[in-house]
C-alpha cells in the first residue's frame, strides 16, 4: 500500500506497561460490572479470559481507524459488552471481535461524533510538540486518509484494517466468511481504492 495509507494505519502512540495495565483493569471492571447488570444469568464465565487475551487487538484495530486511543479503548468497551451478550464461542472470540472493533470504529468515524473531542485534544496536547507546523501537517494528513478510509466499500476497509492490524490471511477469511484466496486480492482492491480516493480529494499543488 502507499505510504500515505500506511502512515493513517498505523497505531496510536505506544503507552507505558503502568498505563496500559491501569486502563486495562479499569476496562475490565466496566465489562464485567455492566455486563452483569444486564444479564439475567450473570456474566458469561469466559468475558473476563477472552477480555484479557484479546483487548489488545481490539483496542489497536480501532486505534488504526480513529487514531485515538482513549476512542479505541471506549470502542473497546462497547464491543466486549456486546460480546458479554452474544452466543460467540470463545474459540470464535478473536476474529469477532476484531471485525466489530472495525465496524464500530467506522461507524464513529462516519459518524462524524469524533471530531469535536479530536479537536480538543489536539489542541490540549499542542504546546507539548515542538513544531506545532509539522505536527498540524501530520494530523491533518491522517485525518485525509481516515476520510477516504471511511469511503471505502465497508468489507474492503474492514479486510485491509483486519490484515494491517496482524491478522493472517487465514485469520481475516475466518472472521469475514471469505476464501483465504480471496483476501490478498479483496486487501489489494482496498489499497487501491484508498489511492484512488486520496489522489480524488488532493488539494491542488
Amino acid at each position: 500500500m502507499a505510504g500515505q495509507g500506511r502512515a493513517a494505519l498505523a497505531p496510536a502512540a505506544p503507552l507505558d506497561r503502568r498505563q496500559v495495565a491501569s486502563r486495562r483493569a479499569s476496562r475490565e471492571d466496566d465489562v464485567v460490572a455492566v455486563s452483569g447488570s444486564g444479564a439475567a444469568g450473570g456474566v458469561r464465565p469466559d468475558l473476563e479470559q477472552v477480555f484479557r487475551v484479546h483487548y489488545a487487538r481490539v483496542v489497536a484495530v480501532a486505534a488504526r481507524v480513529l487514531g485515538s486511543r482513549d476512542q479505541a479503548e471506549d470502542v473497546a468497551q462497547e464491543v466486549f459488552l456486546s460480546f458479554g451478550r452474544s452466543s460467540v464461542s470463545a474459540a470464535e472470540a478473536g476474529g469477532w471481535l476484531s471485525v466489530a472493533a472495525a465496524h464500530t470504529a467506522l461507524n464513529l468515524l462516519r459518524s462524524g461524533r469524533r471530531r469535536a473531542s479530536r479537536e480538543v485534544a489536539a489542541a490540549d496536547g499542542a504546546q507539548a510538540v515542538p513544531d506545532v507546523a509539522d505536527a498540524v501537517v501530520v494530523r491533518e494528513e491522517h485525518q485525509r486518509v481516515r476520510t477516504a478510509l471511511s469511503r471505502l466499500p465497508r468489507k474492503q476497509a474492514v479486510a485491509l484494517l483486519l490484515r494491517h492490524s496482524g491478522l493472517s490471511y487465514a485469520d481475516v477469511a475466518a472472521a469475514l466468511g471469505m476464501s483465504p484466496g480471496s483476501v490478498g486480492t479483496t486487501v489489494r482492491r482496498a489499497e487501491s481504492a484508498l489511492r484512488e480516493e486520496l489522489n480524488r480529494h488532493a488539494s491542488p499543488e
